[in-house]
């Protein structure tokens, strides 16, 4: 197992065309939208979306895009991890339970008692890293996917 050094570092102009470079493999392209599209979706919902360029040794491997909205009523929804990708070349060496090490401390360090995400039902390489993290199914959907929660500890 390597261990990588995850840093989640902010998107701006210098890493953003780095950030919309990066894919998932064709097969997976029906689970998540493109980085571009998600960059996009941060900028609409600037108040909550926090979107991050994922690299290890301080090269790009990976993007993820949280949710954080400390006026929700409900508090386990407060805290989502919207986005999660690893690049199509990098996949099935170790980064993306890294990354997943590293966005829980971050969620953790940031005040979030719980991640919440959501995922198709047939996305069986990500379930398997989620349930893997300890994620559950909430028994709700958010639109056709499925919700599941981390509740975190401090």
């Amino acid at each position: 197992m390597h261990a990588y050094r995850i840093e989640l570092r902010e998107i701006h102009e210098g890493n953003k065309d780095a950030c919309v470079r990066m894919r998932v493999t064709p097969d997976q392209a029906q689970y998540i939208a493109s980085n571009e599209q998600s960059l996009e979706t941060a900028r609409e919902n600037s108040a909550v979306a926090r979107p991050f360029l994922i690299c290890s040794d301080g090269e790009p491997v990976g993007f993820a895009m949280f949710a954080f909205d400390e006026e929700w009523d409900d508090p386990d929804d407060r805290y989502w991890l919207w986005r999660f990708m690893i690049d199509e070349r990098l996949q099935g060496r170790g980064y993306g339970r890294a990354a997943l090490e590293a966005i829980t401390a971050y969620f953790r360090d940031h005040g979030a008692s719980t991640i919440t995400l959501s995922t198709k039902e047939n996305n069986a390489r990500a379930l398997s890293l989620y349930h893997a993290f300890g994620f559950r199914e909430t028994g709700e959907m958010n639109d056709e996917e499925i919700v599941l929660r981390l509740k975190l500890s401090f």
